[in-house]
């Protein structure tokens, strides 16, 4: 079993996913909008270009999302998604690309438990930690 966020954004889903495609260095599997699918007659015609289904693969974990229309959209709260990096070099990467356009809730910094530890909410509105544990 595995287990795969999958985040909802108002409308700005492709260009979130291009976001952390460029950031965390993965690549776009799939990105399907509701166009040509057998949902564009459910959604309004201005929201048929918009992301039905986008899959990022990041090593050997999977990221997916959709644009969620207004009715059912919620912004992301009590949770977060956490990238546990290797390299303090690329943690400190990733936190400050995510960061850019965001809002920084904890810098990265050394924990007692981790190397490089730190929270921020993208300009998506999703929250991330970024954690690098202790060399052992």
């Amino acid at each position: 079993m595995k287990l795969n966020p999958y985040l909802n954004f108002d409308g700005t889903c492709e260009e979130a996913f291009r976001f952390y495609e460029k950031c965390l260095g993965g690549r776009i599997e799939a990105m399907f909008t509701h166009e040509g699918s057998p949902m564009a007659e459910q959604v309004s015609p201005e929201w048929r270009g918009k992301i039905m289904h986008a899959r990022l693969v990041v090593g050997d974990t999977i990221l997916m999302g959709s644009d969620a229309p207004a009715e059912h959209f919620e912004k992301a709260q009590g949770i977060s998604v956490c990238l546990n990096v290797e390299k303090t070099a690329e943690a400190e990467r990733i936190f400050h690309a995510l960061a850019e356009g965001g809002t920084v809730r904890m810098p990265i910094q050394q924990t007692f438990w981790a190397a490089r530890y730190g929270m921020v909410v993208d300009r998506y509105g999703t929250p991330w930690m970024i954690n690098c544990e202790q060399a052992s």
